[in-house]
């Protein structure tokens, strides 16, 4: 099961239940697989809704890979995630929420409530 407080989000691939968790790691090849000039250029990407579906792929593969499993792009996309797109996207938005974040604190907020 996912810990919140590790930045870990379950993703069910091949009716699986998965750990995604974005370490440093993960994240450093994330900046190099989508080219990005920042971390904080990553995010915004994100945010702002001007990502791709080979962003949600690669920050959804770096993702399972810093929680653990060896996965390759390729590989990936071959599989079914449970609950399809909407479901990876989700996912994808929670990871990046949590990685830069303290569960039970909203990012820029004054704290828990």
């Amino acid at each position: 099961m996912e810990n919140p407080w590790r930045g870990e989000v379950a993703l069910v691939v091949d009716g699986e239940p998965r750990t995604m968790r974005l370490t440093l790691a993960s994240l450093a090849a994330l900046e190099a697989r989508l080219k990005s000039e920042s971390l904080i250029e990553l995010i915004e990407r994100f945010e702002t809704g001007s990502f791709r579906v080979r962003d949600l792929i690669a920050l959804l593969v770096a993702g399972l890979n810093g929680g653990g499993w060896a996965v390759s792009e390729a590989d990936f996309v071959a599989r079914t995630i449970d609950g399809g797109p909407l479901a990876a996207a989700e996912a994808a938005a929670r990871l990046l929420k949590l990685t830069f974040s303290v569960p039970g604190e909203e990012p820029g907020g004054d704290g828990p409530a």
